[in-house]
């Protein structure tokens, strides 16, 4: 990594270490920092990360946590876009360099925004899985919850792995393994890829396709709650959808049925 990624730490009190990269495929990738000691967050809440830019200044987006709320490092999912400001260099970071992290979470993808329900759905595409992962690997998803279903599209089938690892070592967590074994159904489909399942999750949603794939029923205000993060269209598209069977859209301050996350990576 060129020297002028690096954030000097002496000067900058948001600092934080790197302790692990993964390259997922040429568009994705993974990585974890040390967490502040003063960082508290819900699982599910997204933080400011980046890096200086060449004149000193940081140059910051917004990153949602993929790590629980419990775990002692920090972790996150991101797409690697070759122009971008940002990714453009925070894809080249490694083990020992530094970013910049604001310790003050925020985010609509938390079990405060959501009235009571029997069944929750984490419709995600891309990176947007990121706060999914750090929902699935919460106690508390499966103690409010007796299904918890995890939607995954993304265009190629190699930008599943990162999901489909995840979903593995959830149900082998000595934590929450043998709940997540019970509860946890993961549903991921490809766009363009050929796969064995294929598809937008809203064409297999307004198909009711996703349900007879699962041997389910259908959404019901009394017992679904979901929860949405991917890009714009989809947030919209899937919005609508929801409204269309009676649930209301919730945020911290006045819990629904769904919630939608509205910031994005860039």
């Amino acid at each position: 990594m060129q020297q002028q990624n690096k954030v000097n730490a002496i000067n900058l009190p948001d600092a934080q270490t790197v302790t692990l990269v993964e390259h997922w495929s040429d568009r994705l990738f993974s990585f974890r920092v040390t967490r502040p000691q003063s960082l508290r967050f819900r699982s599910g809440e997204f933080v400011m990360i980046g890096l200086l830019k060449n004149d000193g200044k940081p140059l910051l987006r917004a990153y949602s946590i993929a790590s629980p709320s419990w775990d002692e490092e920090l972790e996150f999912y991101s797409i690697k876009v070759q122009e971008g400001p940002l990714t453009s260099r925070l894809q080249h970071i490694q083990i020992g360099d530094q970013i910049i992290l604001r310790p003050k979470p925020v985010g609509t993808l938390v079990h405060d925004a959501l009235l009571p329900g029997k069944r929750i759905w984490f419709f995600a595409t891309g990176t947007g899985i990121a706060p999914f992962a750090s929902l699935i690997r919460d106690p508390e998803t499966y103690q409010n919850y007796d299904k918890v279903i995890l939607t995954h599209t993304c265009r190629e089938v190699n930008e599943l792995e990162y999901g489909k690892r995840l979903v593995t070592e959830v149900l082998k967590d000595p934590l929450i393994g043998e709940l997540s074994s019970k509860k946890l159904i993961y549903y991921p489909t490809t766009t363009q890829e050929k796969s064995s399942k294929m598809g937008r999750i809203t064409t297999l949603l307004e198909t009711n396709e996703i349900f007879s794939d699962l041997g389910i029923s259908d959404f019901s205000v009394k017992n679904d709650r979901a929860m949405v993060c991917g890009s714009i269209g989809l947030n919209t598209d899937l919005k609508n959808i929801l409204e269309s069977t009676g649930l209301s859209e919730g945020a911290n301050s006045n819990p629904a049925e769904f919630v939608v996350e509205k910031a994005f990576v860039g």
